[in-house]
């Protein structure tokens, strides 16, 4: 069966094109009217039901809200844009990223304006100020994070609070019992975004649980702030054998503000990341990681846009389990000290 992202191919156009030149919505040159329509005829292109709908009023567009906000690590956030653009071409779509601060101004003029056929909405603060105007929107949305209430929305997420826990248990069952975290940048933390509180929450909640002796703070994204507050946390914990991060612009910088004060990775403290694979990988030494999967989120995002696209029913909210993976930096404590004392 020819689909409209078949004739967009074909004549070397985005869906939306296609789109336009079947609804009339929009100017289109004459070339490209004819590129298309000569696309048409060549593939047998006849409307389905889905392309009818699409036809009728959808673009093909999908808005992708990510405001560039104070702590956000860009590199991370492109991983993320990089993900949804590649699950959005494989339903034919294409992406318009939003990248004010304020971005509810947008999201209505835009969302109106009929440009896009919905919304991702990122970096989700636990009282989102958007979240009234996304349950008015005529658009649909999907929310990539979660706020305090989902009524009325729908969301997918890694379940961070248990991630932060599972570094936790984790560590304790290695026989660690001082641990610190090292979290976001300060702003996300004041912003109140969802993401940073959870992790430190379910860290914090598994540390009583288990009697660790525990400290959280969080962490800049530049070398001296990383090292003042590796610094803080040992002062608070002298005896602190490892530490959980949850920070992609301050990894790099972990191991080398250990060795400054004194301390190896993992001779003296092991060190747990909530990251990406191929972040953890990349440092010296590989990271034991609660992954950040962010492939699959951004797929399962575009899923429940293009299921609510088409009338099909989606859950308020997907929390996706954590997963962590061994790598060098979290040895069991007790072969740890033994080779400390050989070495010695």
């Amino acid at each position: 069966m020819v689909t409209i992202a078949d004739v967009a191919r074909h004549a070397g156009v985005a869906p939306s094109t296609v789109s336009y030149v079947l609804t009339g919505k929009r100017s289109i040159s004459a070339d490209t009217k004819s590129k298309v329509r000569e696309s048409i005829r060549a593939l047998g292109y006849h409307p389905h039901a889905g392309d009818r709908a699409l036809a009728a009023g959808r673009v093909n567009v999908i808005g992708l809200v990510l405001p560039l906000r104070a702590g956000l690590h860009l590199p991370a956030m492109m991983r993320f844009v990089a993900a949804v653009v590649t699950s959005a071409r494989r339903h034919g779509m294409d992406v318009l990223l939003m990248t004010a601060e304020n971005s509810a101004p947008g999201l209505r003029r835009i969302g109106d304006g009929g440009q896009v056929d919905g919304f991702l909405v990122m970096d989700v603060e636990m009282d989102d100020d958007r979240v009234p105007l996304l349950r008015e929107l005529a658009r649909p949305s999907v929310l990539i994070g979660h706020p305090s209430a989902t009524k009325g929305l729908t969301c997918v997420d890694l379940d961070f609070e248990a991630a932060g826990a599972r570094c936790v248990d984790h560590l304790a069952d290695l026989g660690h019992r001082s641990i610190g975290f090292l979290g976001a940048p300060s702003a996300v933390y004041r912003r109140n975004t969802g993401f940073a509180h959870r992790a430190m929450a379910g860290f914090s909640a598994a540390a009583m649980r288990r009697g660790i002796a525990a400290t959280a703070m969080p962490a800049e994204e530049d070398q001296e702030p990383v090292l003042r507050s590796v610094q803080a946390l040992l002062r608070a914990h002298p005896s602190m054998t490892a530490l959980v991060v949850h920070n992609d612009a301050a990894l790099g910088w972990v191991a080398g503000s250990l060795r400054a004060l004194g301390r190896k990775v993992p001779a003296d403290v092991a060190v747990v990341a909530i990251c990406p694979d191929e972040l953890a990988e990349q440092m010296s030494p590989p990271l034991t990681s609660v992954r950040l999967p962010v492939e699959e989120l951004g797929r399962h995002a575009v899923d429940l846009l293009v299921a609510k696209l088409e009338g099909r029913p989606s859950a308020p909210l997907l929390l996706l389990p954590p997963r962590l993976s061994r790598r060098a930096s979290a040895p069991e404590l007790v072969a740890v000290r033994r080779g400390t004392a050989s070495s010695g």
